[in-house]
């Protein structure tokens, strides 16, 4: 069996329902192209009692007849059945695995479970009285679901009011890869790459594993985006509309606001700001943004001081930011555009925006490095407008506030850069009247310790003692 990279957790909360002495119902979701069916594969050797992937956009009969032909395969029946609906596809389910030894553990695989609940199915009241009434009485049974639309996964299986209320023994959410496992993927694959390349790298796919598995060894880095992204029939220059209609319904209002997020990419936007330009009702655009963050496409925070209200919405997926900022805008006649662009002016403001979201969601790795892994904090981003009628006040922006428990707040200053990042007097200035900003309207009697992220750490000079702490590339590796 081939080694998988990271997911310890993961598989040890598999680890944990094998071995449980009751059934268990175990959900599987994370972002579509994650691994998540890799994670279980690898687990259980693809050795199932049963299992059936779900179709996308198949009607109620397709899905019928293709479990019908699933069954028939692992039962080792002399025809396919025929189910006139779910509740018959469960009873037959039921049969053929109290059909099975008692003294072993039946594993059900049910892949890409939210296409299956296709309009008036009655897949989820199946399901809900095949779990209720036969499988969690017994003590052998683990069922596990998986599903990309994470948003259904959640409403439908855990927070479901009905008979799944509370059911779901075991959650599992299967994550990108961070910056170390993406790193030891590469490895793995014949990359020999240092850390910037990684990180450029990580700027156009995230961690995200499928991404990754098309990239080849025998390329260098601009070949292999330009084959993957810019070359006639690209893989993954038409990814974007599969991500989202196959995960969303009504995805067109999901783009929409993803779209949006995008052109706001700079500060991010709040509800009251997403709602007033597009005119959503506030019911619906709060599912809509649930169901982003869910999915890993969006990420949102809180704003310094203000914990309730606020919240600042950010586009977090970085094959869509790549995405909008270059294959929707490329040439489509240049078969090597990044080949010919990537040292651009473009492509460098991209890579500053970019460097930032990777550190917002790299916060382990930054607290471990600036040593208070064993201290609570709590990260959030801090924004002033200076008041219309005062010229001579200034606004500020941070986009990264780590509040300590030892009473400390680190100011975070993310850069990215091809060398030690140089502080001018100027750009000094700035970084204390900020500080003192923060200071005044924050009412905050913490001490202020201004950080700077950056990639190969801050330049020694007459002002580079402006950084009180320092926090490089190399450390986002860590762990």
């Amino acid at each position: 069996m081939q080694k998988i990279i990271g997911r310890k957790q993961e598989i040890e909360a598999l680890r944990r329902c094998v071995e449980s002495d009751r059934s268990e119902f175990v959900i599987v979701y994370g972002r579509r192209r994650v691994g998540k069916t890799f994670l279980v594969d690898y687990f259980f050797n693809k050795q199932y009692d049963f299992t059936y992937v779900g179709g996308h956009k198949l009607s109620k009969p397709k899905q019928l007849a293709n479990f019908a032909k699933a069954l028939k395969k692992a039962a080792s029946l002399p025809k396919q059945p025929k189910f006139k609906d779910w509740d018959d596809a469960f009873e037959a389910l039921e049969e053929y695995l109290d059909s099975l030894p008692r003294n072993k553990r039946k594993v059900v695989f049910i892949d890409e479970m939210p296409w299956i609940d296709t309009p008036q199915s009655d897949f989820v009241e199946a399901l809900e009285y095949f779990w209720n009434s036969w499988a969690s009485r017994r003590e052998d049974i683990v069922f596990i679901a998986s599903g990309s639309a994470s948003s259904w996964m959640m409403d439908k299986l855990v927070d479901n009011p009905g008979g799944l209320h509370a059911r779901i023994t075991s959650h599992i959410y299967v994550r990108p890869f961070t910056l170390k496992e993406t790193q030891e993927y590469l490895q793995k694959k014949g990359f020999v790459l240092e850390h910037y390349n990684i990180l450029e790298l990580y700027m156009i796919m995230g961690g995200i594993p499928f991404y990754l598995s098309l990239l080849d060894p025998k390329e260098t880095l601009l070949e292999n985006i330009d084959r993957l992204f810019f070359n006639i029939n690209a893989p993954l220059a038409s990814e974007f509309d599969e991500l989202y209609n196959a995960i969303f319904k009504r995805a067109d209002r999901y783009i929409e606001v993803v779209e949006l997020l995008y052109k706001g990419r700079k500060s991010g936007m709040t509800f009251d700001q997403i709602q007033k330009a597009t005119g959503m009702n506030g019911t619906s655009l709060g599912t809509i943004l649930k169901n982003l963050v869910r999915c890993d496409f969006i990420i949102s925070y809180t704003q310094f001081g203000n914990k309730t209200k606020g919240t600042i919405y950010r586009l977090g997926d970085f094959y869509t930011l790549f995405y909008y900022k270059f294959i929707a805008s490329a040439d489509s006649k240049d078969e090597q555009w990044w080949t010919h662009n990537f040292n651009s002016h473009s492509v460098e403001s991209w890579q500053g925006y970019t460097f930032e979201l990777i550190c917002l969601t790299h916060l382990p790795q930054i607290r471990h490095a600036l040593g208070i892994s064993g201290i609570s904090t709590s990260s959030s981003s801090w924004r002033y407008k200076a008041q219309k009628n005062n010229s001579h006040e200034k606004g500020a922006q941070i986009d990264l506030v780590i509040e300590r428990a030892d009473r400390q707040i680190n100011l975070c200053e993310i850069k990215f850069c091809q060398r030690e990042y140089p502080i001018t007097a100027d750009y000094a200035e700035r970084i204390r009247e900020r500080a003192g900003l923060f200071k005044e309207k924050t009412k905050t009697n913490k001490s202020i310790v201004n950080t700077f992220i950056t990639t190969y750490g801050v330049k020694k000079g007459m002002y580079s003692s402006t950084a009180t702490c320092e926090v490089i590339a190399q450390d986002l590796f860590a762990i």
